[in-house]
């Protein structure tokens, strides 16, 4: 039944045209007799304009609301007193259904001047065609209920439609602002790592002048030491230029803030991040598997964020009595970290619709690693944080 609805309000026409031919089927019914007092061609004609226009009403509601007027004009110079047999006949109701979509579709004020034409038509014809009798009051005593009916319908209808283009409107609006504060956010989380990665590159920088001061020193006197030098700042510089390279990717704008950053945390100190969250009274589980202290300097912080910003909307939405579970896994080419809670508070997504950008921030920090994020309710309760990062990206 739904479906029959929607796609009756996506293709008016179609409802308006079962409106028109039961009114002219009824019509047809009711004026088969009448060709005797009354010629078939006038009673055809000013059937087809009062019941064709009803058709294309919505698309032109002037146009045919006034054809359909015409109609009921012609009617009353040629036909409808009590000699004919049917003084108001069944498709006389497309006038109430034209007074309808005048106030639905065109406005209050034309309605009223159709009003007022309506009122002077039905008021001759209850004169001229009917003459002054207790079945005149009542006849035009009915017309003016199924108008006011009409009247009050568009309103109500006319009403409907303007709060749910307003409505539209305002939908249309928070989503040109929730895509601006994702962008946003997308800047600022991008603007962050770019600072981030901007200490881990000045630190490898740092080592490979130190290494490279000490190897000029020792490289008569101990050539074994300097030759380690020599490997330890290759090392490094490899891992310099992966850095870089990230960061030519993330960097959009100059950052002149000035700020002084102290070094970042990695992978290795994951374990004093599970510390501060129980203190703080959310039950951790730490689990993980390999050597993460030796993973790149970008790569251990882009974990520990990950996992911080997960930790933290679980504090924060998961509710009382909620507890986590931190996996971090190192394979061959590549580390998979999980954060699962058990919580029933308020859903990760929701908030980040609202306007939270964790999330955001999270999937952007994947993406620039060069992996991919995933987060969302589990199976069993709760909400999850997975992601995949490659140890040398693509």
């Amino acid at each position: 039944m739904r479906r029959l609805s929607l796609w009756m309000r996506a293709h008016p026409a179609f409802g308006d045209s079962l409106i028109a031919g039961f009114l002219a089927l009824f019509d047809l019914v009711a004026t088969a007799a009448a060709t005797e007092v009354v010629s078939a061609s006038t009673i055809f004609f000013v059937g087809l304009l009062l019941v064709v226009p009803v058709v294309f009403r919505r698309k032109y509601p002037m146009g045919s609301s006034y054809t359909i007027l015409a109609g009921g004009i012609i009617q009353l110079l040629t036909h409808g007193d009590l000699d004919s047999g049917y003084p108001i006949r069944p498709a006389d109701f497309a006038l109430a259904v034209a007074l309808y979509t005048m106030v639905a579709f065109v406005g209050r004020r034309r309605a009223l001047l159709y009003a007022i034409w309506l009122a002077i038509g039905t008021f001759a014809w209850a004169v001229w065609r009917v003459g002054p009798s207790v079945d005149a009051v009542f006849s035009v005593f009915v017309i003016a209920v199924v108008f006011g009916f009409s009247w009050a319908l568009g309103e109500f209808v006319g009403a409907r439609r303007a709060y749910h283009s307003e409505l539209e409107q305002r939908l249309k609006l928070l989503e040109t602002e929730r895509d601006q504060q994702a962008r946003i956010a997308v800047g600022e989380e991008r603007s962050r790592i770019a600072r981030e990665l901007h200490d881990v590159v000045a630190h490898a920088v740092s080592v490979m002048v130190v290494q490279a001061d000490g190897a000029g020193y020792a490289i008569k006197s101990s050539p074994e030491l300097a030759e380690a030098a020599m490997r330890t700042i290759a090392d490094t510089g490899r891992q310099a230029l992966t850095e870089l390279r990230r960061l030519l990717g993330v960097l959009r704008s100059e950052d002149q803030s000035g700020t002084q950053w102290a070094p970042q945390p990695g992978a290795a100190d994951l374990a004093d991040l599970a510390e501060n969250l129980r203190a703080a009274g959310l039950p951790v589980r730490l689990e993980t598997a390999g050597d993460l202290g030796a993973l790149p300097a970008g790569l251990g912080l882009g974990i520990y964020r990950i996992v911080q910003e997960a930790l933290t909307n679980t504090l924060k939405h998961a509710g009382s009595g909620a507890s986590a579970v931190v996996r971090v896994a190192q394979g061959e080419d590549r580390v998979e970290l999980e954060v699962s809670d058990d919580g029933f508070g308020t859903p990760h997504d929701l908030v980040a619709v609202s306007g939270g950008n964790g999330l955001i921030g999270m999937r952007e920090r994947a993406g620039v690693l060069g992996g991919k994020l995933e987060a969302g309710p589990n199976p069993g309760g709760g909400w999850r944080v997975r992601a995949v990062l490659p140890l040398v990206p693509s």
